[in-house]
């Protein structure tokens, strides 16, 4: 079940797919999207965030390895490393960012100016709240 910030943010993120104009055309694209995951937690720590994210893009009709990819970038709680996985994320060239708490997203801001960033937050005190 997905928790109510969290079906926000799916429907956020398919209004950034929606934008783009292969979506918003009447056939289908053949276009896989490409997501960025940036994340200062362990994959532990937010890992009901991530079957959230899972099921919510299921639930707009995206299946991972066939028109959804999604890079996984991790800290671990080392917040040094956050630039370079931002750095990372741009490289490869993802369609969207999305970023789990403010200080994270600021590290993903400097990383680019060009991709989409959505930054997922919540002051519920669960893990969602990164540092």
């Amino acid at each position: 079940m997905i928790l109510g910030s969290g079906k926000k943010l799916i429907w956020l993120i398919g209004l950034i797919f929606l934008s783009y104009g292969e979506l918003a055309e009447a056939q289908p694209s053949s276009k896989a999207y490409h997501v960025g995951f940036l994340s200062s937690l362990s994959p532990e720590a937010v890992s009901d965030r991530i079957n959230a994210f899972r099921q919510g893009m299921r639930e707009l009709g995206y299946a991972e390895g066939k028109d959804l990819s999604i890079e996984w970038r991790y800290a671990h709680g080392k917040i040094d490393r956050l630039p370079l996985l931002a750095a990372e994320l741009v490289r490869v060239k993802v369609d969207v960012i999305l970023t789990g708490g403010p200080a994270v997203n600021q590290f993903a801001k400097e990383a680019t100016t060009t991709i989409p960033i959505v930054l997922s937050f919540d002051n519920d005190g669960t893990a969602g709240n990164e540092v």
